[in-house]
């Protein structure tokens, strides 16, 4: 594995997973990295990302340095050929350029801006990180993907699941007063889709995911319907891909709440966090025996010091 950006980069992603339940129960190996040193470069807010990283990378006996840009670095400047006469006061050559003489993996979390689709999903600036640093890099959230949280659900689906059959495993949309991007959905979908499971996603007409992620997956606009016999239900909301950004509708009964619960097979309920109670997911459930999200952000540590253990090995 040369990076971490999507499930693609994995050769084989279910011994990934066992290699982070692996990890989970022995965490601690501080011998294993010493003296190398891992750059933790976040172009936009993170709690669970940015701690979790922190904690695996030292558990493996590395060191990890934290840089936000939008507080502790130079505004950055992505565009080549440009005359940088403006606000941005580096250009991104410069500055990978030099965080490859720094450390021995990058990770790096960007953000879609949302306006413009074609150059949020050609991942511009996590792109220019990979080629100019020179480094192994580690996506820590892009424009189009989460891989760390969709490796951490894939964890928790497994230490849920002991069963021979493949368990029902339904993405459904919810409301949101904030357009969000489809980083977390495109991401769970393309990892589920290299999962032992059965995926269905579940949305109001116009959420429809990006092709490239959703294509051979199905998808039911009836979220009862889709329900139906859920052993596990992963609630989150997105804008629209193909009105790019957009928010279509903020029908709240597609909130889940323990009507929603009642028509799976006691399903476990699931979130990447942060969650808009009461809104997103209702107190009920965040709150009941069936919601697995803490546990879900616990496993962030262990999908995050795989992947660093892999890269810095």
């Amino acid at each position: 594995m040369k990076n971490f950006t999507s499930v693609k980069d994995v050769e084989d992603p279910v011994a990934l997973v066992q290699k982070a339940l692996a990890l989970k129960a022995n965490p601690f190996n501080p011998d294993f990295a010493r003296g190398k040193k891992v750059g933790l470069i976040f172009l936009n807010p993170s709690l669970r990302t940015r701690l979790s990283s922190q904690i695996a990378v030292q558990n493996l006996g590395a060191e990890a340095i934290v840089l936000d840009i939008g507080k502790d670095g130079w505004a950055l400047e992505f565009e080549d050929g440009v005359k940088m006469n403006g606000s941005k006061a580096e250009h991104i050559k410069e500055a990978a350029g030099v965080m490859g003489q720094y450390f021995d993996v990058l990770g790096v979390r960007t953000f879609p801006e949302l306006k413009d689709r074609e150059l949020d999903y050609s991942e511009q600036l996590l792109n220019a990180f990979i080629k100019y640093s020179g480094l192994p890099v580690v996506s820590l959230e892009s424009a189009t993907l989460h891989p760390l949280q969709s490796l951490a659900d894939w964890m928790t689906i497994a230490e849920h699941w002991d069963k021979k059959e493949r368990p029902k495993v339904v993405l459904t949309w919810a409301p949101h007063v904030k357009a969000l991007p489809q980083a977390v959905p495109n991401s769970f979908v393309e990892w589920m889709k290299a999962a032992p499971v059965d995926l269905t996603i579940t949305h109001p007409e116009g959420y429809e995911l990006a092709g490239q992620f959703a294509e051979s997956v199905p998808v039911e606009y009836n979220q009862a319907r889709a329900l139906e016999g859920a052993d596990f239900v992963y609630v989150k909301n997105w804008s629209s891909y193909h009105q790019y950004g957009q928010i279509l509708n903020q029908d709240e009964s597609w909130s889940f709440g323990s009507e929603q619960l009642a028509l799976t097979n006691n399903a476990k309920v699931m979130h990447c966090l942060p969650v808009r109670r009461g809104l997103v997911i209702k107190d009920e459930i965040l709150d009941g025996p069936n919601a697995i999200h803490l546990q879900q952000a616990k496993n962030r540590i262990y999908s995050a010091q795989a992947v660093f253990a892999e890269l810095l090995g």
